[in-house]
């Protein structure tokens, strides 16, 4: 099966509130059976729901959406109605950690990868230490040392970065074992100490951390059409506009605590990913008429 996907590449930390608070850390929401950061998809529709104009006359917001229990109790509609999208949790494919030997990788696992590529509709498997790092040297991860001899050369690894202005930076990239990248994730996170102050400026009380998904990690959600709504329209008219809508909020804002700064994100979809693609592999239009005078000249 093949799914819609969307893709949102960090800007800025991304925090999400998780279900418990630990001691004196601040947490995020993770998924139950990896323990892996994840955005959940109510904040996900709930950003894309207050980036949806609502002055249209036919409310393209309650059309994409549907409409809420303050509508009405407040007497603007009769009863709940269901919007014509859904969208899907967000989930890590590249995650990037500090590297004392080049700076910083991008990682990823078996099990990230291949989640992603079952939503495509592919079943191509990477190896464990796949990466495209083996020159001959160790590459440090972390407190990690992966030596060359373990390490597997990744010839296609481009075909699993999505294609995007913003992943151009991705250069330097390393597929873990799924219980060794999951610690690495853990390590890798963004983590600030927070302290408050009194009128003195003397700490009032205690410290806490709070954690976040660091910048430039890519990450993907997938999104469709809910096959049980019957809205005044076809699925193509849902679909343009929830395209239109990602074309026109290019970097959105998502998650808590917005007046820091956290959870600027760039976004697109994967319709323009494959676009990308094609002009990655498209010649200039010179040389291509250069080629054809070469081949007319060689046939005559």
């Amino acid at each position: 099966m093949k799914m819609s996907l969307a893709y949102l590449y960090l800007l800025t930390p991304l925090h999400t509130g998780g279900a418990s608070q630990e001691g004196n850390l601040l947490g995020i929401a993770r998924e139950s059976h990896t323990d892996l950061p994840y955005i959940p998809s109510s904040t996900i529709r709930g950003r894309l729901r207050a980036e949806t104009p609502n002055d249209s006359p036919e409310c393209k917001r309650t059309l994409l959406w549907g409409n809420t229990i303050d509508d009405v109790t407040g007497g603007a509609d009769d009863n709940l109605k269901q919007g014509t999208l859904w969208v899907g949790d967000g989930s890590i494919l590249w995650l990037p950690v500090p590297s004392l030997s080049h700076g910083v990788v991008w990682v990823s696992c078996p099990l990230l990868l291949q989640r992603w590529q079952r939503l495509q509709g592919n079943t191509t498997e990477v190896p464990e230490y796949s990466t495209n790092l083996k020159n001959g040297q160790s590459v440090y991860l972390k407190d990690a040392i992966l030596k060359d001899a373990n390490l597997q050369n990744w010839e296609n690894w481009g075909d699993f970065i999505p294609k995007a202005d913003a992943t151009s930076s991705v250069k330097r990239v390393v597929v873990l074992p799924d219980r060794h990248c999951a610690t690495l994730i853990q390590m890798s996170l963004w983590r600030q100490v927070k302290v408050k102050l009194d009128a003195h400026k003397t700490v009032d009380g205690g410290f806490r951390y709070e954690e976040a998904i660091p910048p430039d990690t890519i990450m993907y959600f997938p999104w469709g059409e809910v096959k049980t709504a019957k809205p005044n329209g076809s699925a193509q008219s849902t679909n343009q506009e929830f395209e239109a809508l990602f074309t026109k909020a290019e970097i959105l804002q998502i998650g808590g605590q917005e007046s820091l700064g956290r959870g600027f994100v760039q976004t697109w979809l994967a319709s323009n990913d494959l676009a990308k693609a094609d002009d990655d592999e498209a010649i200039p239009l010179e040389q291509a008429i250069a080629e054809v005078e070469h081949l007319r000249e060689a046939s005559s």
